[in-house]
């Protein structure tokens, strides 16, 4: 309510002197048209008393200030127009001074001073002079604000811009325009840091911004400075610069002081920053606490590393060494402004050094020692302030990640970032979760650019550097049961898995030293990590091996290392069976026996064969759940039918203990399956194998375990499947596999589906019967296709 009845205020006294200002306005012009000037200047007067209130706020002076002095606009026109018909007042000058009161008399002064500046320019020098000084005589901030304001509105095309020792000394120079404009900026500057201090300190906040919205009016001086073309470099750095900045040290106000250095940076070419960098920044370091130094530096940083960039893809005359010592200048410039500040945050300390990587970055992009000196600093002073581990999510953090990953990002290439010294010292700085995510972003960065790390001493650093996602952390928290934690970190791992495909060399002995420097790492990671990220080094290992295979001709040693590496694979898969896992390493060592199966080196029988047997050694010891060993055995038999290199020696042995286990399964349906599978083990093109007998002995094997079935559906099944079994080897030509056995079980099978109730369960038994006999009946009507005949059979 104290809010609206204040703006309802506000709105009334600004209609009451609005309506003020229309009646004396229409008398000041019918008093000029009617040529009577002292009457004009009388209503003009009284009209420019209303600008005499402290009652209306800024934004409402404002309103008031533009409608008078539009209205003044008409006695300038008028008075121009007389003295270009020749009509010469006498002492108007003088005469205007007479007005009653200041504010109105200094009004009128500036208006007919610009008519006189207009008509006889031999006066402007000293009537500038004059103005700017008579203009001390209104004190109170706001009217003295847009006294000036009009002073500068009204002088902006009258101001002399002609080089020093040109021209009519009486018309005044270029530097006759500086000394008005500086004058009138500092007295500005003055009342508007004033304003600050009027008042009771509960409206300290509503000052605040009742100076935020008139700050462009003290700003509008440095514009016009920006606009004298007759400025030139030596004229800014000797006059114009300092000028400013002695002002804007020496008000000692926050809000002034960040303003006014935010509107040097924009309102001034580069070129002139270029050359002033050092007076610039050293008055940064003498600005007032409250001053938010960073904005001021990184606003003139990314201007400077525009228009060097600009500069380079352009044909401009620049001064290139000038822009060649940017990086130092900024570099010491900001070390002083953070050592001199003892209030300058750290999360500012660390803005400020990524404004200086991304100049760097900019400017210099291949100075990389240039990135390294910032981060270098940066943990100088970290330690200067004894700054502990910084927390991930604060400001600190959320800086201090983006000091780091700008490098990554624009060298788009890891071994570039190796070759930054500082890179992993400012790293250790984040807590466990802070690492962690940039050692993820590292990683991502490493897939999305498809940079490869080539030698085992960048693999070492590299996964140093990620350490937070391989290896448990002395800071690490508890890990959490909840899904979402289990989801990431299985994501986590999956970055790593693909990385580790993204380490490899050429050289074929590079690539060992690195997957070994790479399990040494991987290998500390712990029995919830190495799951991940073993199987990929191990699948790499195997890649490698015949790598060496296909060098045999250029390499003596091939055969030594083919073995070296399958010792490699050994033991990294044998970690995994100590995590207490069992079906991940024995398809590992599965398939490193048909990996060493293609090869030719010495010894790879026996290699192989201890793969195997490592592989059934975890079958039989580690893996109790029967669909699991119907699983395992599965592999084994399907592993061994692909092997070539075993002797019957070897072979037999296997053979035997597979077959044996199968019968030892615990639950029927498995056993049967697993028996029915282990037929295959007894016919082996690549062995020169064919036990029919044993085969058959499977098959009846089979037969017998499904009819000890209970479960009427799973016996039916069986048979069927059994049936399909029998069908494959007689068609295989195993002379023990005859038609009298294939009616016995079809009759079987025919005997046992009308007892099953009808569901879903007994369509698919009956589907699946149905296409074996079909199956049979093609064959039968075909019997030249394949050689094979089935006369007697009975469907």
């Amino acid at each position: 309510m104290g809010m609206q009845s204040q703006i309802e205020e506000q709105e009334k006294l600004l209609d009451e002197a609005l309506a003020n200002v229309k009646v004396q306005a229409f008398q000041m012009k019918r008093c000029l048209d009617k040529s009577k000037l002292m009457d004009g200047l009388k209503h003009a007067s009284t009209m420019l008393a209303e600008l005499r209130t402290s009652l209306l706020s800024p934004k409402s002076y404002y309103e008031l200030y533009m409608a008078i002095t539009d209205e003044l606009r008409h006695l300038e026109l008028y008075l121009l127009d007389e003295f270009q018909k020749g009509r010469k007042v006498a002492d108007l000058y003088e005469l205007v001074q007479y007005a009653g009161n200041i504010v109105p008399r200094l009004y009128l002064l500036i208006t007919v001073g610009l008519v006189y500046i207009k008509t006889n320019s031999s006066l402007k020098r000293d009537l500038l002079k004059d103005l700017v000084e008579m203009c001390r005589g209104v004190q109170h901030p706001l009217r003295g604000l847009f006294l000036r304001n009009y002073l500068l509105q009204c002088t902006r095309n009258s101001l002399p811009d002609v080089p020093d020792g040109t021209g009519d000394e009486a018309e005044g120079t270029v530097r006759d325009a500086i000394d008005f404009v500086l004058m009138n900026f500092a007295e500005m500057n003055k009342l508007w840091v004033r304003m600050q201090h009027q008042g009771h300190s509960r409206d300290k906040e509503r000052r605040e911004r009742e100076r935020e919205e008139l700050r462009i009016l003290v700003g509008t001086n440095l514009v016009r400075l920006s606009q004298l073309e007759s400025i030139n470099l030596d004229k800014y750095r000797k006059l114009v610069l300092p000028g400013i900045l002695e002002q804007v040290v020496s008000c000692r106000d926050a809000i002034a002081q960040e303003y006014l250095m935010e509107c040097i940076i924009q309102v001034f070419p580069d070129e002139f920053h270029l050359a002033t960098l050092n007076a610039f920044l050293k008055s940064c370091a003498e600005l007032q606490p409250g001053v938010n130094v960073k904005n001021v530096v990184i606003s003139l940083i990314d201007r400077l590393a525009t228009y060097s960039q600009r500069s380079d893809a352009s044909s401009a005359d620049v001064d290139r060494g000038e822009i060649g010592k940017l990086f130092d200048i900024f570099s010491d410039q900001v070390a002083t402004i953070i050592q001199s500040r003892v209030d300058i945050s750290s999360e500012d300390i660390v803005s400020l050094q990524v404004s200086l990587v991304n100049l760097a970055l900019k400017c210099y992009p291949d100075r990389v020692d240039y990135v390294d000196k910032v981060l270098l600093t940066t943990g100088q002073v970290f330690e200067r302030l004894s700054l502990e581990k910084v927390v991930h999510g604060t400001a600190v953090s959320k800086e201090l990640s983006r000091l780091l990953k700008i490098p990554v990002d624009h060298y788009n290439n890891v071994l570039t970032i190796l070759e930054l010294s500082h890179f992993v010292p400012i790293l250790d700085y984040f807590d466990y979760a802070g690492r962690k995510s940039i050692a993820a972003y590292i990683v991502n960065n490493i897939l999305n650019s498809e940079t490869y790390i080539p030698t085992p001493n960048e693999v070492d650093t590299v996964l140093t550097m990620i350490s937070p996602l391989i290896q448990d952390q002395p800071d690490q928290p508890a890990a959490g049961d909840d899904d979402q934690d289990a989801d990431d970190f299985a994501e986590e791992q999956g970055l790593l898995a693909r990385l580790i495909h993204h380490m490899r060399s050429d050289i074929a002995d590079q690539q060992y030293l690195i997957l070994s420097t790479a399990r040494k790492h991987f290998a500390a990671g712990g029995n919830r990590r190495i799951p991940h990220t073993l199987p990929p080094l191990v699948f790499q290992a195997y890649q490698l091996a015949f790598k060496y295979s296909a060098l045999q001709d250029q390499d003596e040693l091939w055969q030594k290392k083919c073995q070296k590496i399958f010792q490699f694979c050994h033991q990294t898969i044998t970690a995994l069976t100590k995590a207490e896992l069992a079906e991940l390493p024995l398809r590992l060592f599965l398939q490193g026996a048909l990996a060493i199966n293609r090869m030719q080196f010495d010894n790879h029988e026996t290699v192989a064969y201890e793969f195997l047997t490592q592989a059934f050694s975890l079958y039989e010891d580690e893996i109790s759940d029967s669909k699991a060993q119907l699983a395992a055995i599965t592999l084994l038999v399907a592993s061994f039918e692909c092997m070539t290199c075993f002797s019957e020696e070897n072979a037999e042995p296997f053979r035997t203990q597979c077959a044996l286990a199968a019968s030892k399964l615990l639950k029927k349906p498995d056993q049967c399956r697993s028996v029915a599978t282990c037929c295959h083990l007894f016919t082996n093109k690549h062995l020169q194998i064919h036990d029919g007998k044993r085969v058959l002995d499977c098959l009846k094997k089979g037969v017998r375990i499904a009819s000890q079935c209970m479960d009427l559906f799973v016996q039916t099944q069986l048979l069927v499947e059994l049936l399909n079994h029998y069908i494959y080897f007689y068609e295989k030509g195993n002379e023990h596999v005859t038609v009298a056995m294939l009616n016995q079980v079809i009759a079987k099978i025919r005997d046992e589906l009308p007892n099953l109730e009808s569901n879903e369960e007994s369509e698919q038994i009956g589907k699946h019967f149905s296409n074996t006999i079909d199956y049979l009946k093609s064959r039968i009507e075909n019997p030249e296709s394949e050689g094979v005949s089935y006369e007697g059979l009975s469907l």
